[in-house]
């Protein structure tokens, strides 16, 4: 496969293609081969510009190595029928302008070639269900339609006699209807495709074995595992483990459903209690496929409010064409300019319009690696003034590091790290990761001689080893759930510590406190950037909320330049501001990444989540963000305002335009074919408009 370097830094490089030599397809089949490989973290297609983000780790595989990976991509995998056969990929777009020459080509060999009494007989054939759609129409959705004002005036031309008026808007309204159609289809197909490139990531397990890796790359057959708290991504059945599954998402029960050896598990659910390894039945983008459509389904359902008010003002404005078509056939008496004020009406434009819009800058999202679950988030984060952070994972590194660690007891410190790492590589969490990390640099083997691991929220981790009860997690949930002794030098470690803004975790075995580990999360390098743009945005108040200590959350709000913050916030304490901001008239997003955040998520006007947070935090939020950093929280800040002016210009010039028209009708300069030609021209050129991209080409790569 050929690819050029676009930008490197390391352990990150975009590659582009040429996207006209190679389908979106096999782009996407590229993805799968690459993802499996040993080194690639992460991997994203675009195929709308040609390119490739990928994350890996450098330690394992070079840059030149990864590049010659695509090399080895040859026409041998690329053109593999059955390889692409298991890749969904959306069908191209049919092309406008040869459906425009085809459709003028038929109606012109028609008027030329066949007898007037044929033309005549199949124009009332091809009229008469336009008759049909306006009964139903009018018996299902109210007497006044645009229905009823293309079959009133298609009627009463061939009443009339004027059956070449009769063909001539038969035939553009069947042009417009054709086009409106594929405009709106290549809406939905572009976001579709988008949403299918990006890819989520999983837990397989072989033998003894878990790794992580991309869920495009799991196959049939394969064993994975999920937790409390992951969402389910395969369709499978239930190898070995208990868990209580909520199942609320695919079947409607209000309980979750107990699930042991044999069961089955669909994609999109959660594991809200347990632990359970699965078989798997369907893979990655055989369940994707059918979210996605869920996804864009639901997302109509979710409409902005815009939206909406632009569909319900369509509605409502098509009765004034017929009282206008009244008005003008009492005062004229000319059936010319009563059947071209007829040919026009404003709510086609609007009805099609506005949904493009949001699809639209909802598949813009999707480029920039953003999945928005429907256009009235994307309002809402327009009209945003405060914005809450979580800082772990959040305004902090999505990778943070083991600065220090202390052991106490009879226990050495490698002994602290190795048993730190076996609970916590259960439940990846930005502060987990870093243990996990440290004890992997180390080359400490951790294996898995404890029982099964229980995850409490917001506060840490308990299971048994030799019998005896051991837990890791915050000063709070070791020294005040679990009564664990506070040993004297525990307090000046602590001291020390959060007065470099260093996170503590506590271990605890059999009652006493064996070991402190100092974990550095330093600031997103784009924080204070970012808080900047988003002031600039017109955003009023930012506000962090974290578990963590005074020290740390004091350091991280002054380098990112937070507002205010509250520390050692427990998930009840986030709610609890949140609410008191909305009661407050605030328009309030909440941003985190962690199980801790999902009930704040929930109870904001936007729950935002940032790349690699837990299923559930995700599942919860209206918006994911990419792994760009918090650069994408400013890119769908534009998006949303965006959005917002595209609408009120698109109203603005429907009604200026169609209201030219139907002057052009009453004063009769304008024909009805005319009016017809230009309606319909309008509103494709228009929802072409709703089309096009808001943020200036190229900025999603910045």
């Amino acid at each position: 496969m050929n690819i050029q370097i676009h930008h490197y830094l390391p352990g990150r490089i975009r590659l582009h293609y040429d996207r006209f030599q190679y389908t979106s397809r096999q782009a996407i089949l590229a993805t799968t081969l690459i993802a499996v490989q040993e080194g690639i973290l992460d991997i994203d297609v675009n195929p709308n510009v040609g390119s490739f983000l990928i994350h890996f780790d450098e330690n394992i595989l070079a840059k030149d190595e990864l590049i010659n990976l695509f090399k080895a991509l040859t026409e041998k995998y690329l053109e593999d029928e059955q390889l692409l056969e298991q890749v969904k990929d959306i069908p191209e777009s049919e092309s406008m302008f040869g459906l425009i020459a085809e459709t003028l080509a038929k109606h012109y060999l028609k008027k030329w070639f066949l007898p007037l009494p044929v033309r005549n007989f199949l124009l009332v054939t091809q009229i008469f269900p336009r008759i049909l759609k306006a009964l139903y129409s009018c018996l299902t959705g109210g007497l006044f339609n645009t229905d009823l004002l293309d079959a009133t005036a298609l009627t009463v031309s061939l009443l009339t006699g004027d059956h070449q008026t009769a063909s001539n808007i038969n035939m553009l309204l069947g042009l417009g209807e054709d086009i409106e159609e594929i405009t709106k289809r290549r809406s939905y197909d572009n976001l579709a495709q988008q949403l299918l490139a990006m890819d989520d990531k999983i837990q397989k397990v072989e033998g003894n074995i878990e790794e992580t890796v991309s869920a495009s790359s799991v196959k049939k057959s394969d064993l994975v595992v999920f937790r409390a708290g992951n969402q389910i991504l395969v369709d499978g059945i239930v190898h070995h483990g208990e868990g209580m599954v909520n199942q609320a998402s695919i079947t409607g029960e209000s309980l979750p459903v107990e699930k042991k050896e044999g069961a089955p598990v669909f994609a999109g659910t959660i594991v809200e209690e347990g632990e359970i390894f699965v078989s798997v039945t369907s893979t990655g983008n055989d369940t994707k496929v059918n979210n996605i459509i869920r996804m864009i389904d639901n997302s109509q359902n979710l409409k902005a409010a815009a939206q909406k008010r632009s569909e319900d003002f369509a509605q409502k404005i098509v009765p004034f064409n017929f009282l206008l078509t009244a008005v003008t056939w009492f005062i004229t008496k000319d059936i010319t300019k009563t059947v071209s004020t007829l040919m026009v009406d404003y709510s086609c434009a609007l009805k099609l319009s506005a949904p493009i819009s949001v699809l639209s800058a909802m598949q813009e999202a999707a480029e920039s690696g953003i999945s928005v679950k429907g256009g009235k988030y994307l309002e809402a984060v327009a009209e945003a003034d405060t914005i809450i952070f979580d800082k772990t994972g959040t305004l902090t590194c999505a990778t943070p590091t083991v600065n220090a660690v202390y052991a106490f007891e009879e226990y050495s410190e490698d002994k602290v790290l190795t048993l730190a790492a076996c609970l916590e590589e259960h439940y990846p969490h930005p502060l987990g990761r870093a243990v996990v990390n440290a004890a992997k640099q180390k080359n400490l083997i951790h294996p898995e001689f404890h029982t099964k691991v229980d995850y409490i929220v917001a506060h840490g981790i308990a299971s048994t080893l030799n019998g005896k009860k051991t837990c890791i997690g915050s000063a709070h949930f070791i020294f005040d759930d679990e009564g664990i002794p506070f040993a004297g030098e525990a307090e000046e470690i602590q001291k020390k510590e959060t007065e470099t803004g260093n996170s503590l975790l506590y271990l605890s075995y059999d009652g006493k406190l064996i070991g402190i580990i100092g974990i550095g999360d330093p600031v997103r390098t784009d924080a204070k950037a970012v808080i900047e743009n988003l002031k600039n945005l017109g955003i009023l108040q930012t506000v962090m909320i974290t578990g963590d200590t005074e020290g740390a959350a004091k350091k991280i709000a002054l380098q990112a330049g937070i507002d205010k913050y509250h520390a050692q916030a427990l998930p009840e304490d986030k709610v609890r501001f949140v609410d008191e901001e909305k009661k407050t008239g605030h328009k309030v997003i909440m941003i985190g990444d962690g199980i801790n955040d999902a009930p704040a998520l929930s109870a904001a006007d936007i729950g935002i989540s940032v790349d690699g947070a837990s299923p559930i935090a995700g599942d919860t939020a209206d918006i994911n963000l990419s792994h760009d950093g918090l650069q994408s929280l400013v890119t769908v800040r534009k998006l949303g305002q965006g959005l917002l002016d595209k609408m009120y210009f698109n109203e603005r010039a429907i009604i200026g335009v169609n209201s030219f028209l139907l002057a052009g009708g009453v004063l009769g300069f304008i024909s009805p074919t005319l009016a017809a030609l230009m309606h319909n021209t309008t509103t494709i050129g228009i929802s072409l408009f709703s089309m096009r991209p808001i943020l200036p080409k190229g900025e999603e790569e910045k």
